[in-house]
C-alpha cells in the first residue's frame, strides 16, 4: 500500500510531487548529495548548507580531538523507517549509521589523513575512501540530515494534497546548523499503521549515488597514477614493441597498489588535485532526475492516463462553479508534463499578508530547456499559474491580476489558462503590453494549446515538448 492508496489521493506517482512510497517497505531510489547541491531554489541551496555545516562540525570535531563529540554526531545518523527510501525488502530497515557504523566510521575518520588534511571534505567523499560506506548508508545519512526540511516539506505536501496531519509526533534528530548540534520536538507529521511518515521530493532521488569507488579509481587515480610512473620509467613501465612508446598496465597498479577504499584514500592523499577535478566534474555533469517513465518502472505503475486528462478537462463546464474542478485538472497536467523542471507546486498561495492570492505556484529547479532559459534571462525563481474558467475571453483585470503577483524576488514569469480565447490578437497585445510595461511576462494558454503541450509531452523529444511556450514568450518580447 502506498501513500496515495492509504490516504485515497486518487492521483498516480505522475501527479505527486513526492516519491509515492510503499508504508510497509522500501522504494529502491535514493538521496544523492550532488543531486541536492545541484538545485537552483533557496530550498535547495538551504539542503546544501545542512549537509556541508554536518560533516565539517564531524571533521572539525576530530581535528580538535573531540571525538565523544564526534562519535555522538555521527551516531545521531540511526535511519529511520520513515522515509522508506532504499533496499529493503521487507519491513523498512535502513542502513544508517546506527551506534556501531558511526564507531566504525569515526574511526575510519580519525585514521584517515585525508579527513586531517581537508582532501577528505564531503559527506559523499566517504563513498569513495572509507571501507563500508555504500549507497544506502550515504543516502540514508542525508535523509537525516536534511530531516528538519523534510518534515516542512511534509506538512506543505500533507496541506496541498489533503493529507492529515497528527500533532505531537516525535521529531527524531533534527541538524542545527546555527548551534552545530541535534535538536529534537514534537511536530505535525502524518502517521500510518507503519508509523510516523516523512515524504521526500521526487525531485531529488536518484537509481544511485553520483559517487562511484571504482569509477574514481579506475578512470582518475589509476591514469594519474599511469602518467607519473612512465615520468619516472619505474619498473613498471612496459615498451611496445611496435614503436618503443612506453606503456603501464591498470592490472600491474593495482596488483602493487590495491584496489579497496583503503587504497583509494592512500593513493588521493597523495593526489589531492586528482579527487577536486572528480568532484569539479560531478558537480558539472548533468545530473538529471529520475523521469516519470523511471520512476513508474521503479514502482511497477502504470504510466500517467493523458487520455483521461483530456476527457476531464473538456466534460468541466465553464463558469464558477465548476472553477475548482478546473484548477485541479490543470495542475495535474502541468505537474505531470512540466516535471522535473517545475516542481514543489502550492495551491492558493498567500503573498502581501494574504491580501493576495496565486492559484498555483511552482518552484523553478529548471537546468535546461525552456525553463531554464527564462531563468537565465529573466526573474523567473517561481512561476505563477493563474486558471480562469471564463465562458468569454479574460481582460485586462485578469492579465493586471497576475501581473501583482509578479516581484523581482518570487519572479515576473506566469501562465495565464482559460477555456477559450475568440480574440488572439487582442490577447497577445494585453500581454505585450504588460511586458512593456516592465510589469512581467505572461504566456497565456487555452484548452487547446494545454492538449497540444500534453501531445507534445507524449511524442516529442524532451527539447522540442515546449515548442508552444518557447512561440508564445517570443511574442511578447518582440
Amino acid at each position: 500500500m502506498r501513500v496515495s492508496d492509504y490516504y485515497k489521493l486518487d492521483k498516480n506517482q505522475a501527479f505527486l510531487d513526492f516519491v509515492d512510497v510503499p508504508l510497509e517497505t522500501d522504494v529502491a531510489v535514493f538521496l544523492d548529495p550532488t543531486a541536492i547541491k545541484q538545485l537552483n531554489s533557496t530550498w535547495g541551496h538551504e539542503l546544501a548548507s545542512l549537509l556541508q555545516t554536518f560533516f565539517e562540525t564531524v571533521l572539525e570535531s576530530i581535528k580538535d580531538g573531540d571525538h565523544d563529540k564526534a562519535k555522538a554526531l555521527l551516531a545521531s545518523l540511526n535511519e529511520g523507517n520513515e522515509f522508506h527510501l532504499g533496499f529493503s525488502k521487507g519491513k523498512s530497515q535502513g542502513h544508517g549509521f546506527g551506534e556501531l557504523s558511526a564507531e566504525s566510521l569515526w574511526e575510519s575518520l580519525t585514521n584517515s589523513k585525508a579527513s586531517v588534511t581537508g582532501v577528505l571534505q564531503d559527506l559523499e567523499d566517504t563513498a569513495l575512501m572509507i571501507p563500508g560506506i555504500a549507497t544506502d548508508m550515504i543516502s540514508d545519512a542525508v535523509c537525516n540530515i536534511i530531516r528538519g526540511a523534510l518534515i516542512k516539506y511534509t506538512q506543505d505536501m500533507c496541506e496541498y494534497y489533503g493529507i492529515p496531519l497528527v500533532e505531537g509526533v516525535d521529531s527524531g534528530p533534527i541538524w542545527n546548523p546555527r548551534k552545530r548540534g541535534w535538536d529534537q520536538e514534537l511536530v505535525a507529521l502524518p502517521m500510518t499503521p507503519y508509523g510516523k511518515l516523512i515524504l521526500v521530493p521526487k525531485i531529488i532521488v536518484r537509481h544511485k549515488l553520483s559517487y562511484d569507488a571504482d569509477e574514481y579509481y579506475r578512470h582518475y587515480i589509476l591514469p594519474a597514477m599511469q602518467s607519473e610512473h612512465i615520468r619516472m620509467m619505474s619498473p613498471l613501465v612496459h615498451l611496445l614493441k611496435k614503436d618503443g612508446s612506453p606503456r603501464v598496465y591498470k592490472k600491474d597498479l593495482i596488483e602493487k597498489y590495491g584496489k579497496d577504499k583503503q587504497a583509494i584514500a592512500k593513493q588521493t592523499e597523495d593526489r589531492p588535485e586528482v579527487l577536486a577535478k572528480y568532484k569539479s566534474v560531478k558537480a558539472k555533469a548533468k545530473n538529471r532526475p529520475l523521469t516519470t517513465k523511471q520512476i513508474a518502472k521503479i514502482e511497477k505503475e502504470d504510466e500517467p492516463d493523458f487520455d483521461e486528462l483530456i476527457y476531464r478537462l473538456k466534460s468541466i463546464n465553464s463558469g464558477k462553479a465548476e472553477a475548482g474542478a478546473y484548477e485541479d485538472v490543470i495542475e495535474e497536467i502541468f505537474s505531470a508534463i512540466f516535471y522535473p523542471y517545475l516542481c514543489s507546486p502550492t495551491k492558493q498561495s498567500e503573498i502581501h499578508d494574504g491580501r493576495k492570492r496565486i492559484d498555483i505556484t511552482y518552484t523553478n529547479e529548471a537546468k535546461e530547456g525552456f525553463f531554464s532559459w527564462v531563468s537565465l534571462h529573466y526573474p523567473s525563481a517561481m512561476i505563477f499559474v493563474e486558471c480562469k474558467n471564463y465562458g468569454k475571453d479574460v481582460a485586462n483585470p485578469e492579465i493586471d491580476q497576475l501581473a501583482g503577483r509578479f516581484s523581482l524576488n518570487r519572479g515576473k514569469v506566469g501562465i495565464l489558462v482559460c477555456r477559450s480565447i475568440q480574440d488572439k490578437s487582442r490577447m497577445i497585445k494585453r500581454c505585450k503590453d504588460t511586458a512593456n510595461d516592465d510589469r512581467g511576462f505572461i504566456i497565456f494558454l487555452d484548452d487547446e494549446d494545454v492538449i497540444q503541450l500534453i501531445e507534445a509531452f507524449q511524442k516529442e523529444a524532451p527539447a522540442k515538448r515546449f515548442d508552444l511556450l518557447e512561440k508564445k514568450f517570443e511574442e511578447l518580447i518582440t
